[in-house]
């Protein structure tokens, strides 16, 4: 519930914040013509848009389990992901033309007085808590859908810097930086999209998590002083939670008794990692001849060394 909570607020809070910068920006851009802040304010309403729409995902995301979502709805998180990155290649597209048009036409207004400059400092700075916020939520909830808008407000407050420079520029008689600086800030942005589609593919298709997790779910596992070793050991992303199988290996004297009950202690322990969602364990007794060398187990068990 906690978590539903946290999730939920971030997604208020930064639609909120991004309606509010949209209706400052677009304000000044009407009343001074500059084009970076042009670009700013679109780039401000793709933000609320699909703020929007995270807030809506995030909402489903954290309802809990029912009979026909047995393990919760998380896995939603990465399709809200990218649809956040399909709002941001549009925003992106719609800057860089207009700012490529602007250029080849030469007819740039230049903005006067301290209005737009003034109005991209605040942005980048509102721009930075909403990052900063994002990110600290994202880390601990482990949100990939809260992750991507963290991503969108950092390259947002180097957009800002972007444009902030074009019309600082233009105002000092070197006009062409601002289209300029829009093509800059349409490039942050792309890029942007690029980084939130990349961080949610593996959510997707099921890739294998980090090296450095990977040993430490092996580490947990052999751990278990009954536990001799281990084999055919895969862990891989089901939405942004890991799923994991492996083969232990224990002396075949065991009693089922006792081996149902070191099944259930590595199954725990594996579990209390808290990427971890669902841990499946085969007992491998050493007289039915199953153990068996493995080169990636011994690997990362020599990376945790």
């Amino acid at each position: 519930m906690a978590r539903s909570r946290a999730l939920r607020r971030v997604g208020a809070v930064v639609l909120v914040a991004n309606v509010a910068l949209f209706a400052a920006k677009a304000l000044v851009w009407r009343t001074t013509g500059s084009l970076a802040v042009g670009s700013e304010a679109v780039n401000s309403l793709a933000d609320a848009a699909y703020s929007l729409i995270v807030l809506a995902g995030l909402y489903l995301t954290t309802q809990p389990p029912d009979e026909a979502h047995p393990h919760g709805h998380e896995r939603i998180e990465p399709f809200v992901s990218l649809v956040v990155a399909f709002g941001v290649f549009a925003a992106g597209g719609a800057v860089a033309y207009n700012a490529a048009t602007t250029l080849l036409s030469g007819d740039v207004a230049v903005a006067r007085g301290p209005l737009a400059a003034g109005v991209l400092a605040v942005g980048g700075v509102a721009k930075f808590g909403l990052y900063r916020y994002a990110l600290s939520v994202a880390n601990e909830r482990r949100s990939p859908a809260v992750r991507a808008t963290a991503l969108d407000n950092r390259n947002d407050i180097l957009a800002a810097a972007a444009a902030l420079v074009g019309v600082v520029g233009a105002q000092v008689g070197v006009p062409l930086l601002d289209p300029l600086a829009a093509g800059v800030v349409s490039l942050a942005i792309l890029y942007t999209g690029v980084e939130i589609v990349r961080d949610n593919v593996s959510y997707l298709v099921g890739g294998a998590p980090p090296e450095e997790l990977r040993a430490e779910i092996l580490a947990a596992a052999l751990a278990h002083p009954d536990v001799e070793g281990a084999h055919d050991v895969v862990a891989h992303y089901v939405g942004p939670e890991i799923d994991v199988s492996l083969h232990i290996e224990i002396e075949g004297a065991t009693s089922v008794r006792e081996a149902h009950d070191i099944e259930t202690a590595v199954v725990e322990a594996v579990r209390d990692i808290p990427e971890v969602d669902d841990v499946f364990v085969h007992v491998d007794p050493k007289e039915l001849g199953e153990w068996k060398p493995d080169e990636e187990v011994e690997r990362l068990a020599a990376f945790r060394e």
